[in-house]
């Protein structure tokens, strides 16, 4: 241990306090945020962060009194789980199988469908916001909850990292495959999901990630605030309540749990599947 320290340099330890600096700056904002949650009104901006009487008031009053102010948060937080969970289901089902065509198929107009993969992923997605709106319009989807769901049932991005980590496959597990007469079904569920699941992962965490946290689009597809998601309740509720700072943090700490802890659990397939994409 001495020798480790001895051999850091004046400059490795003013970068390592600088990063650990960093960190506090980023982690400060959470840490005011869930202390805000704890507190009362009246004691949220007049005491210093750890200070205060901590209560868990602000949370009981989203789970039943904000139903009486027209927001159900219990019922958007059921929303926002049920489109989440959807959605991912639905995006590493359709990624993993176009991934495979795309990446151990050949079929005409192959190499123009990865092309076309990567143009949609450099084009911003607000600026499909308005075709999208007209077309779930005439569709008689709007204000519902396939108006959440159907457009983020693909997702071009996942396709595109799948198909990337499909391709680094040996040919040898395929050949085995068709030796032993495997489905499609078979071969992507027993062969190829298994030997990539740190890519799968990673593409799930930041499919759920997304879709958790997707304001804009729900914003402009969903007007009842009984089909509301918890990150657009969360908005109306502090734009037209702006009194209740306190209920505003206890909703704002109950949207990032479900992101903490999905990241808490399956951090080591994050960090892989991070690394092999930078790869």
């Amino acid at each position: 241990m001495k020798a480790f320290l001895a051999k850091r340099s004046v400059g490795g330890w003013i970068a390592t306090i600088a990063i650990y600096a960093l960190a506090l700056t980023w982690l400060y904002p959470f840490a005011w945020m869930v202390a805000a949650s704890l507190k009362p009104d009246a004691q949220i901006y007049n005491t210093a962060l750890f200070e205060g009487d901590f209560t868990l008031d602000n949370f009981a009053f989203l789970l039943a009194t904000a139903d009486k102010l027209d927001r159900p948060f219990l019922g958007a937080l059921g929303i926002s789980a049920l489109v989440t969970l959807t959605v991912t289901a639905s995006v590493l089902l359709t990624s993993g199988f176009i991934a495979f065509a795309l990446a151990r198929m050949r079929f005409p107009g192959r190499k123009m469908f990865g092309d076309f993969l990567l143009l949609q992923m450099v084009i911003p997605t607000s600026m499909f916001i308005l075709p999208l709106f007209v077309l779930v319009k005439e569709m008689g989807l709007l204000n519902s909850l396939w108006a959440l769901i159907l457009p983020s049932m693909m997702s071009g991005w996942g396709i595109w990292m799948m198909a990337q980590s499909f391709r680094t496959m040996p040919e040898e597990y395929f050949d085995a495959a068709r030796l032993d007469r495997a489905s499609l079904w078979q071969t992507v569920t027993k062969i190829v999901v298994p030997l990539n699941k740190s890519i799968i992962a990673i593409v799930a965490l930041f499919t759920f990630t997304g879709t958790w946290d997707n304001f804009l689009w729900p914003l402009i597809a969903i007007s009842d605030t009984d089909r509301m998601p918890l990150s657009v309740l969360l908005a109306t509720f502090s734009k037209q309540y702006g009194g209740y700072a306190g209920p505003v943090m206890a909703g704002a700490v109950l949207q990032t749990l479900p992101l903490v802890l999905l990241f808490l659990l399956f951090r080591r397939h994050f960090l892989q599947g991070m690394s092999l994409s930078l790869k």
